[in-house]
């Protein structure tokens, strides 16, 4: 049994692999990429993909208000994947903000460098203190 964090990892690597075939012509379902990474089903797994997806323009827009000179849209896939999952979890999600806010810190230290890790963190940041979040 996998606990939450490596939970959001494996939302991670199926988001990763969503944003890379997305501009091709390639043919996917995003349920069979769920089952790809992970053994058996997971229902937090798939609320986060699907959720991340399906609330995809929001994200971007709160992503894209709070980033500096950048847009989401040019962060690398692995970046991006982590960024939504965290502002998915803080603006749409029951998750604690500092849960949310930390597990992407978190995810991005693994699969980031400093730099993204504090761009992450100050979005993050930024968005829980200007946005309406319903404090959890």
């Amino acid at each position: 049994m996998r606990n939450r964090s490596e939970l959001r990892e494996v939302a991670m690597k199926c988001l990763y692999q969503v944003y890379i075939m997305e501009p091709t012509n390639i043919e996917f379902n995003v349920d069979d990429i769920i089952k790809e990474q992970i053994e058996v089903e997971n229902e937090f797994v798939t609320e986060l993909v699907k959720g991340v997806l399906d609330n995809s323009k929001k994200i971007d827009e709160l992503a894209n208000k709070y980033l500096v000179d950048w847009t989401i849209d040019r962060l690398n896939k692995v970046d991006k994947a982590i960024l939504s999952i965290g502002i998915y979890e803080l603006t749409l999600t029951n998750t604690p903000s500092v849960v949310a806010i930390n597990e992407s810190i978190e995810l991005s230290k693994k699969y980031s460098d400093e730099a993204v890790t504090k761009m992450i963190n100050g979005v993050l940041d930024s968005i829980y203190h200007n946005e309406d979040i319903d404090e959890r």
